[in-house]
Formats: C-alpha cells, structure tokens, sequence
C-alpha cells in the first residue's frame, strides 16, 4: 500500500469515527478534548459536527489555518502530557469523546507516547465517553469497539469506558 494510499484510510477511518461518534455521545455529559491541532481540520470537523458542544484543543504549538483556531479560552498550548494532567479547573467535567491524534507513525516513539497517554485519558474521560485513536492504547477501563464495516481496522481504534 502507497503511503497516499496509507494516509486516505486514516483520514477516511478518521472522518468516519467523529461522525459516529458525535451520534452516540448525545446523552454522554461533558466536552470533547481534541488532542493535536494540527492544521485545524478535525477541530473545524467537530465544531460543524458537535454544535453547542464544548471543545478544547491541546497541542504543543499554534500552527493552523487562522479559522481552524479555536478562541483562547479553548485552545490549551504546551506539553500535553503536562497540559492533559492539569486541565481539570479549566476543562470542568469529564470528556464526553476525546479524539487523540497524536501518532507519530514511527512504532517506537508511538509506544512511549501510548504509555504516559493512556492514563491521562482514563483520568479525563467520563463514564461512557469514547476515544477514537491513530495510538492503540491499553485501557483497563475502556471496551476497544470494533471498527465499522469497510474501515481499515489498524489506523484507528475506537475505545468505550465503562
């Protein structure tokens, strides 16, 4: 598989996930947390998805397009395994759906991130909340829920917590 063709089945898994998401989290309490801004894409995709849901975003630095910025009182920037550790006082509740698009796609590195990530995502997420991920994370108290029918089961993992 080219990588084009690698990167179109995670932004096909990707898409696919947040909308499937946004349709089961109506009755799940909370914000949704949006690990990584990236170029603003996915933020700007929920925004439209989730209208009148809380969104924060994490990530290490400001780069995107200025209108997939969210406002300041949103936008959380520095180390997100500090940033994630601490936001309770500013995130308010737990998080209804955490989307973490932090893979690096090097397995190594990837690994690392998994082990400091996974319980700061438990820590974060609400009862019944989801995670869609491009990380696989071992999760004690998440159910890993199978991919939908035609998405290729390794560029994403959509987790439950019970």
């Amino acid at each position: 598989m080219s990588r084009l063709d690698v990167f179109l089945a995670r932004l096909t898994a990707q898409k696919a996930l947040l909308e499937l998401v946004a349709a089961k989290i109506a009755d799940v309490p909370g914000p949704v947390l949006e690990l990584g801004l990236g170029n603003g894409r996915t933020f700007d995709h929920l925004r439209e998805i989730l209208p009148g849901r809380e969104i924060f975003v994490f990530d290490r630095a400001v780069s995107a397009h200025p209108a997939s910025i969210p406002d300041g009182d949103h936008m959380i920037v520095g180390d997100i395994r500090e940033t994630l550790a601490y936001c309770g006082p500013r995130v308010g509740a737990p998080a209804a759906f955490i989307h973490c698009d932090l893979g690096t796609g090097d397995p190594t590195a990837d690994l690392a991130r998994a082990d400091w990530l996974a319980p700061l995502i438990d820590a974060r997420t609400a009862s019944g909340g989801y995670l869609a991920t491009g990380v696989r994370l071992d999760l004690a108290n998440f159910d890993m829920l199978p991919m939908p029918e035609g998405l290729e089961k390794s560029r994403y993992w959509l987790y439950r917590k019970r």
